[in-house]
């Protein structure tokens, strides 16, 4: 591969999750971008997304990516965070309402939901959170979490149990389950996407409310997503997904993962808004991330250009793009994306 086709494959871009539309077939095309995410609520059932999905992997020609397929991910949780609706998909109940299930009967019922991902040709869903939400009295405060009820209960324990459960029934159906936000969002109040300066001042390196975080390490998932919130306790200079104490300290070292760590949303995030672009993918890379998740498509390409010229200036950085992107191509392989 071309730099250009290997910073494609560290990166994700948003498609509308009713089909590609101009922007999307331009990164997918002339930035070699290998990952799709599908965004925005569809009620057009199983049988449109599979249309739009087909669409997105008649892009992984020769000329884009070698021939090698797409992940293609979304953010089916249940509750108020549902992309994909309509006939061929089960109206999930919310995370606090999986919280009240028997772990074993969320397995099966995850399991469900993953064929119906799989059916339509998703093989990453960006869930379970295993934010800890401190109370329920707390909860309607926690607006990225609570608000919603994201949370699958409020201690670690309720929350690794129906967190890990969740991704198991993933898992049968093929899928990969995402947790996520490392290292939490359950205690702060604002939101990353719209607020900026959101930050835990209570989360440390030993918090207790790692722990759901570390039980589905110790489950076997293979991907982790990585907060945009600021943990001034573990590193006051960088926000988690810059900093390379929360992802190389604490999820390689601390906890063992060696599945793809995947960045919150880059380039619609607030919390990220003092950043330049051309800063955001190459920062998270070269803090130790693998996967530069931009679900604007119009900033996707500044994103792209920034990794790109600092690969091309930063031998050291070039060669943490080479790893990430080897990391990349040996889960595809795992997962039947690689041109055989």
């Amino acid at each position: 591969m071309s730099l250009e086709q290997r910073v494609g494959q560290v990166m994700m871009v948003s498609s509308p999750a009713a089909g590609p539309n101009p922007a999307t077939l331009d990164a997918l095309r002339r930035l070699h971008i290998g990952n799709v995410f599908l965004k925005g609520m569809t009620t057009a059932g199983a049988a449109s997304v599979a249309g739009g999905v087909g669409q997105v992997r008649a892009e992984a020609t020769a000329d884009a990516t070698l021939g090698v397929g797409q992940f293609v991910a979304t953010d089916q949780e249940g509750g108020q965070v549902q992309i994909l609706r309509g006939p061929g998909f089960s109206t999930m109940p919310s995370a606090l309402a999986q919280g009240s299930m028997d772990p074993s009967a969320l397995r099966a019922a995850a399991g469900q939901w993953g064929k119906e991902l799989a059916s339509v040709g998703v093989d990453v869903n960006f869930a379970p959170v295993l934010d800890t939400v401190p109370s329920s009295e707390f909860a309607p405060s926690n607006i990225p979490i609570g608000h919603f009820e994201r949370e699958f209960g409020f201690t670690p324990d309720a929350v690794a149990a129906h967190g890990v459960a969740f991704a198991q029934g993933m898992a049968d159906s093929g899928v990969a389950a995402t947790p996520k936000h490392f290292p939490g969002l359950g205690r702060v109040t604002a939101n990353t996407d719209t607020s900026t300066d959101v930050a835990d001042s209570a989360m440390t390196r030993s918090d207790a409310y790692l722990a759901p975080f570390a039980k589905a390490v110790e489950a076997g998932v293979s991907w982790m997503m990585v907060s945009n919130a600021l943990y001034p306790a573990i590193d006051p200079d960088n926000n988690a997904v810059f900093s390379p104490t929360v992802i190389q300290g604490m999820l390689r070292r601390d906890l063992g993962f060696r599945g793809i760590i995947v960045s919150d949303d880059v380039c619609d995030a607030a919390q990220l808004s003092g950043f330049l672009p051309e800063h955001r993918g190459s920062n998270f890379l070269a803090a130790g991330g693998t996967m530069v998740l931009c679900t604007d498509q119009a900033l996707a390409p500044r994103v792209w250009q920034g990794i790109v010229d600092r690969a091309t200036s930063d031998p050291a950085f070039a060669r943490a793009v080479d790893a990430a992107a080897l990391a990349v191509l040996e889960a595809k392989g795992k997962a039947g994306l690689l041109p055989r």
